[in-house]
């Protein structure tokens, strides 16, 4: 994968939804790393990426509290909004009334390893490609595939569309089954994504779709109602922390990199 552009400012801004209530990781965005809670790290990697303003949108005065001590912006919306993308809506209809924003990325509050640069990657793809939203996958590893909490992406791949230095296609199904059959690769997705806040604004006033609600994954209902979703391809996944054990792993991992 070649070394992507920085693109300027174009009217983007990146959603970081944080809630508290988390069923198999109580007051995860609180979690401790390397001294800070997970959704500094988060923020912190958004910040890095320098692609416009960031906003953590949040269901509880602790996560806001964290956030502005750090000089960053953060927004109470109601602890009863259904989903992510119910969140980043909220507080950006808040935020910006004006809709100035008309690109919104939005960064799940539980990835606070991710790379600075996949966030580039998927501005650039919102600038460039003509889709209602953008995701990023990457191969999984073998012990991926039969995982359920991973997600697996069909992608079919326009081999002529390189001009952004790396593989993009167009996906048209996510499953936490390994799919599609008797493939030799399977795309881990990441669970980040790209909207025009026109498709956001679509997206949250419809209701969960039938797939949506089987899979349990909310981006199926974008393409029940016939949403373009473009993928980039990355060479890493980056993984969510939804566990005790997960959050192990992570803080041993910032320990680690503290250390070299």
């Amino acid at each position: 994968m070649k070394k992507s552009y920085m693109m300027k400012n174009n009217n983007l801004i990146t959603v970081i939804p944080a809630r508290m209530d988390s069923v198999r990781l109580p007051n995860k965005p609180m979690k401790i790393i390397a001294g800070k809670p997970m959704i500094v790290h988060v923020w912190k990697q958004a910040m890095a990426a320098k692609l416009g303003p960031v906003l953590v949108a949040c269901d509880n005065i602790s996560i806001m509290n964290a956030i502005q001590d750090e000089g960053g912006i953060a927004m109470l919306t109601d602890s009863k909004l259904a989903s992510g993308s119910d969140r980043i809506y909220a507080a950006l209809c808040e935020f910006d009334p004006d809709e100035t924003y008309r690109r919104v990325i939005n960064l799940q509050g539980d990835l606070p390893d991710i790379p600075p640069n996949y966030l580039v990657l998927l501005a650039n793809m919102m600038r460039t490609e003509a889709s209602d939203l953008c995701t990023l996958v990457a191969p999984c590893e073998e012990k991926e595939i039969t995982a359920q909490q991973v997600v697996k992406a069909v992608v079919s791949w326009d081999t002529k569309n390189l001009n952004l230095g790396f593989p993009i296609g167009r996906a048209h199904y996510f499953s936490r089954a390994p799919i599609p059959f008797g493939s030799e690769v399977f795309w881990h997705h990441i669970g980040i994504y790209g909207w025009q806040r026109v498709a956001l604004k679509k997206f949250v006033e419809s209701d969960p779709s039938t797939l949506e609600k089987t899979e349990k994954l909310e981006q199926l209902r974008a393409l029940e109602l016939g949403m373009i979703i473009a993928a980039g391809k990355v060479d890493t996944p980056t993984i969510g922390v939804d566990t005790e054990e997960d959050l192990i792993n992570i803080q041993k991992k910032f320990k680690s990199k503290k250390e070299v």
